[in-house]
């Protein structure tokens, strides 16, 4: 899921002293490049030693690492890595389930991911779209409103309550991940924002770490959604 927990008030509560103690954008693209670097060393070794349970602690350990990060972001040096780590098992084992039943998913939702990435990027930077106060309160709004409504699913599901349509392969389902997946590459405009507003308002240098971790989490996310619209599209042919 995304990163709303990355916001103007965090990076203003961090601050940092010296110049050579705040946080720089460059400086966050390299830890980001780190986090993906350590998520995909995890994920290869998932995806080819296949095990449901390691995908399992993947994704609690995640979680549970950023819900802390969100409240203890002076160790974000510490519990970045520890995220792309878990998270790297949780994406390696749901990318092998799902390269088991579609020949060529993975190859096609990993290209898709960096082509939204590189896509998105193009429009905050050219200024196509500007990240507003408006734009990031909707953003962040619809994107409580997903997580909310995962949360009823998951719950539902223990009490074999199933909702309808949403994630089965007819134009409804489509068109709902299509959203999501739209939804998931609008918070990568709040993540780009976040590298820049820390650096402007001179966040303190642990906060690269943090940012670089939100940027992870948000591509997390979009990759599984586009894994799972590939999917449904698949189901159709």
């Amino acid at each position: 899921m995304a990163s709303p927990f990355f916001n103007e008030q965090k990076i203003l509560d961090a601050r940092g002293g010296a110049y050579s103690d705040r946080m720089t954008v460059s400086g966050a693209v390299n830890k980001s490049f780190i986090l993906l670097a350590i998520l995909m060393v995890t994920g290869i070794y998932s995806y080819i030693a296949f095990n449901p349970l390691l995908m399992m602690i993947g994704a609690i350990g995640g979680l549970i690492v950023a819900i802390i990060a969100a409240f203890r972001r002076q160790n974000a040096n510490i519990l970045a890595p520890m995220y792309a780590a878990f998270e790297g098992l949780f994406v390696g084992g749901i990318s092998a389930m799902y390269a088991m039943r579609y020949e060529g998913i993975v190859f096609q939702a990993v290209t898709l991911t960096i082509g939204v990435l590189f896509a998105m990027l193009f429009f905050y930077k050219s200024g196509i779209i500007k990240v507003t106060a408006g734009l990031r309160s909707g953003i962040m709004m619809a994107t409580a409103g997903i997580a909310i409504f995962y949360l009823i699913t998951f719950v539902l599901s223990f009490f074999n309550i199933h909702v309808p349509y949403i994630h089965e392969s007819g134009m409804i389902g489509i068109g709902f991940s299509l959203f999501v997946v739209g939804l998931a590459a609008m918070n990568l405009l709040l993540d780009f924002d976040n590298f820049e507003k820390g650096e402007q308002m001179g966040a303190e240098k642990n906060m690269e770490w943090y940012a670089a971790m939100g940027l992870m989490i948000t591509l997390v996310w979009l990759y599984v959604e586009i894994l799972r619209l590939l999917s449904k599209l698949s189901s159709r042919e």
